[in-house]
């Protein structure tokens, strides 16, 4: 087994083009599978449409039945929430922050320690990008809890303060509150 000795002044090549892709590639999905097992990849904001049953119509006096069947949108405030939730990264962030990572990274060390400072601070960069981009995205939703007269509850998520408070009498048309006369 021979090997071609090097020049004096060239330090040997370690790591390949496609060896250094698969530790940039290994790197970002080992970062996205730690940020949904820890919860900060985004969620769909689930709307409850009815989270109580509604009172079987036996047990119901003959006045609360037709005070049900008059208004069957009609209920009252049980509490107001703002919920403040954070925004989805598109990607962009997540690039531009891996691209500015590397670079950073790729000046400190040498040989070796220079590589592996690419990548980590190219897998950093990009965790980094992605949550300035998600934070730079929030928002907050209000979700207001409704006692319908029928018994049941339901949950109106607007993306603006409601103008009903705790003890308003409210109708909910198209999924909307309106003011109860």
């Amino acid at each position: 087994m021979t090997t071609t000795p090097l020049k004096p002044n060239q330090p040997p090549r370690l790591l390949y083009p496609s060896l250094v892709i698969a530790a940039i590639a290994v790197t970002i999905f080992s970062l996205l599978g730690i940020a949904g097992i820890t919860g900060h990849l985004p969620g769909a904001l689930a709307q409850v449409a009815a989270t109580a049953q509604a009172p079987s119509a036996e047990g119901m006096a003959p006045g609360d039945k037709l005070a049900a069947a008059a208004c069957a949108e009609c209920g009252v405030v049980e509490s107001v929430h703002a919920i403040e939730t954070k925004g989805s990264g598109s990607g962009v962030g997540a690039v531009l922050g891996g691209v500015g990572g590397a670079v950073l990274g790729n000046m400190i060390g040498a040989g070796n320690g220079r590589t592996a400072m690419t990548l980590i601070g190219g897998g950093a960069g990009a965790y980094a990008g992605n949550e300035i981009e998600k934070n730079g995205k929030r928002h907050t939703v209000w979700q207001t809890r409704v006692r319908m007269d029928n018994g049941t509850v339901r949950t109106i998520t607007t993306h603006y303060q409601p103008e009903f408070g705790a003890g308003s009498k409210v109708k909910v048309v198209d999924g909307q509150l309106v003011a109860r006369s």
